[in-house]
């Protein structure tokens, strides 16, 4: 029987995961389909159930449901728990629903495509203290980046942050305005920039040393101002693209067994956006 797959949200109908997934079936001669689902947050019970009843082999979550989701599943593995959010449902052969999160990983495998190992780039920052920032710090302190420092305008969420990363710390953004030439890499976590609806950036790339490489984990636009600035001093900028591509190949190993090409697909995701 031909299998399907999905991704929940609200909204949904802007995701391009239903165009990769897609993708890779065609590619790997997998007979499989994979659609958006809008479900509403109050509706998310209901949903979770139905996909389950209908035979769902699995699915992505996107905002808003990815920590509200985690009450109706059956399991969900470390990574996921430490996040306290879910973008990945496996559904086991017996019904069981299996929940992870694949987004740090995506980033991290992101990282080492451009060349960016731990020993290359030293210390860094990371620009933000909520979900996104949390599953990336965890996969970097993971994959033995570091040391971490965490700002944020609430600094206490960085505290909070930092004090579940062993070797890693906070600071205020006015401090780490004023010692942001001494990271290699820098990671900007927050939503300004993104979908063109807000301009500025939470710190000044401008004082990055040359060659650190400065990452924004938006894609739309596939160059924020924030990556702007310090492409224009001379840092290695890394937009969104590579992590949305990643994160979906490492669900779509877990639902199939099989690596998908990512480069291929962040070349087409990339054109599709008008990049080059």
């Amino acid at each position: 029987m031909k299998k399907w797959y999905a991704v929940i949200g609200d909204p949904v109908a802007q995701s391009m995961s239903p165009l990769m997934h897609e993708a890779w079936f065609r590619e790997n001669g997998i007979d499989a389909s994979y659609i958006p689902i809008h479900v509403k947050p109050d509706h998310l019970a209901d949903a979770v159930a139905g996909l389950k009843r209908l035979g769902c082999s699995g699915w992505n979550v996107t905002v808003p449901h990815k920590s509200a989701i985690i009450p109706f599943l059956d399991q969900i593995d470390e990574e996921a728990r430490r996040m306290n959010a879910v973008n990945t449902v496996k559904v086991l052969e017996d019904g069981t629903l299996i929940g992870t999160n694949t987004d740090g990983r995506g980033f991290v495998r992101s990282l080492q495509e451009i060349g960016a190992n731990p020993e290359s780039v030293g210390e860094l920052l990371i620009i933000g203290a909520g979900g996104a920032a949390a599953g990336i710090s965890f996969a970097l302190e993971s994959a033995d980046y570091g040391p971490i420092t965490i700002t944020n305008r609430t600094v206490e969420k960085a505290r909070q942050l930092s004090e579940s990363l062993p070797g890693s710390s906070a600071l205020p953004l006015e401090e780490a305005q004023m010692a942001i030439g001494t990271f290699g890499l820098i990671v900007q976590t927050t939503s300004v920039g993104m979908n063109f609806a807000q301009s500025g950036f939470p710190l000044d790339p401008s004082g990055i040393s040359e060659g650190a490489t400065v990452a924004d984990i938006i894609y739309n636009p596939m160059e924020t101002e924030f990556l702007r600035c310090a492409r224009e001093v001379g840092g290695k900028t890394m937009n969104g693209i590579g992590m949305f591509v990643h994160q979906g190949a490492l669900a779509f190993e877990l639902w199939t067994g099989i690596y998908p090409d990512t480069k291929k697909m962040i070349q087409s995701i990339t054109t599709q956006l008008g990049g080059k």
